[in-house]
């Protein structure tokens, strides 16, 4: 039956009034709710109900935001891939005025959706995440009765350095006339690029959400969106290849272990520098025998500007840096020193603030015989170490990232950290972390 053509109904340009619609990618619909009022006071024009707060919260969470934001149009990002109609029909009762419907999706599914959006009254949303042809997709949802096309870059994408293209853009308001929407990692800098190439709605998540000072934040989108200049924001940049140090210095290596699941955590690993020493650097790895301090301080003359020694010395009693090699690493550029095994000349070393950490303390060295080597892969903290992988270390510990993982992780520890300053800001308001995070509710169901 769903191949009975559709007629398709009068479209207004894709080129419509700019559109902020603020994204409340969240699990508490308390949380989202607080964050949507200072949005809207800060001129949000839509207020959409993430994925991730629909499936934790239900359907009941667009009828609390339609209570609260009658005037505002309220998106329901279900993320339809099938049974179109009737999850359209489920989230249009509860009072949203647009439902997603993924790209990827059927003909049919799209189809029914459509009908039954108008059956009550809202507009069905396109969501190209995962399309190839994005420009023939969109022309294809057009036909079939879609009241706008989406371009989206998910969040996991976006952790490896991807973004919300706007030669896509381009193409998409060539194939298309309803108005398109651009959502991924997007901020008062980059969105008036996107308007400019042809998006008609700006959905801006993290750069809004995650901020302490929401209303602020969503002034600052709609100021650039308005005045067509880019503002320049820190709040959800993501970053490259290039400018994975940058990022590592924004993240503690606490952001980092949850970034990672708990993987790439030095064990017994402890911090030998003054309060507040960080390092950020690659790998150079030294493998030695006990109390042998040769290869650890050869491989200074073989490091390069940044790097961090990560010295596999068994996890030895006996000294194989000191305040020496911490002279010769600091006049080389090298960003600290990291041991399995032991380090002598502590108050020197905490003197200078040079970045160290080792398993032992020892006054006592060995004799330079030149077992071992550099640039081997070695274990240090029982965890896995090859030159080039990225390590960071401070007051809490240390932490190895894979090279290959090094943009994604990045992007993920400062998006923890970034979360964890709406967290910190909803706690000074008068809450507590239990309260705020709702424990209680979401211990998990055993």
């Amino acid at each position: 039956m769903w191949r009975t053509k559709v007629k398709t109904p009068q479209r207004v340009p894709n080129r419509m009034r700019p559109v902020l619609q603020v994204a409340l990618d969240l699990m508490h619909l308390k949380r989202a709710v607080e964050i949507a009022s200072e949005a809207v006071e800060g001129g949000a024009d839509w207020i959409e109900a993430g994925t991730p707060l629909i499936k934790s919260e239900g359907s009941d969470v667009l009828r609390e935001l339609k209570r609260r934001f009658p005037k505002h149009t309220i998106v329901a990002d279900m993320k339809t891939m099938d049974v179109g109609g009737f999850e359209v029909e489920i989230a249009a009762k509860a009072g949203a005025n647009v439902v997603t419907v993924m790209g990827l999706a059927d003909d049919g599914t799209v189809h029914e959706a459509v009908l039954s959006a108008r059956q009550y009254g809202a507009g069905v949303m396109i969501d190209l995440i995962g399309v190839a042809d994005k420009a023939a997709r969109a022309k294809k949802a057009e036909e079939l009765g879609a009241s706008y096309v989406c371009l989206h870059v998910g969040i996991d994408e976006q952790m490896k350095g991807g973004a919300a293209p706007a030669e896509t853009v381009r193409d998409v308001a060539k194939a298309v006339s309803i108005p398109i929407a651009v959502a991924g990692g997007i901020t008062s800098e980059t969105a008036p690029e996107l308007l400019a190439a042809g998006a008609s709605i700006v959905i801006v998540g993290g750069a809004i959400i995650k901020d302490k000072d929401v209303t602020g934040a969503t002034r600052r989108v709609k100021e650039s969106m308005e005045s067509g200049k880019a503002i320049a924001a820190e709040m959800s940049k993501k970053y490259g290849e290039s400018e994975i140090l940058v990022a590592l210095s924004k993240a503690s290596t606490c952001n980092i272990a949850d970034a990672m699941h708990k993987a790439g955590v030095m064990m017994d690993i402890h911090p030998r520098s003054a309060h507040g020493t960080k390092m950020v650097g690659r790998a150079l790895t030294v493998q030695t025998a006990k109390g042998d301090w040769c290869k650890p301080v050869e491989a200074i003359d073989h490091a390069r500007e940044g790097d961090v020694l990560v010295i596999d010395a068994g996890g030895s009693d006996i000294a194989v840096f000191g305040e020496l090699a911490a002279w010769s690493c600091r006049m080389r550029g090298v960003a600290g020193v990291v041991i399995d095994g032991a380090i002598r000349d502590l108050d020197a070393i905490y003197e200078m603030m040079f970045p160290a950490f080792s398993k032992l303390v020892a006054p006592n060295a060995g004799e330079p015989k030149g077992f071992g080597g550099i640039g081997l892969e070695i274990v240090c903290g029982q965890q896995l170490v090859r030159s080039g992988d990225w390590i960071v270390g401070d007051d809490s510990g240390v932490v190895v990232i894979p090279q290959e993982r090094a943009v994604e992780i990045a992007n993920r520890a400062v998006d923890v950290a970034e979360r964890e300053n709406r967290i910190r800001e909803e706690i000074k308001r008068g809450g507590t972390l239990s309260k705020v995070q709702e424990l209680e509710r979401w211990e998990q169901i055993r």
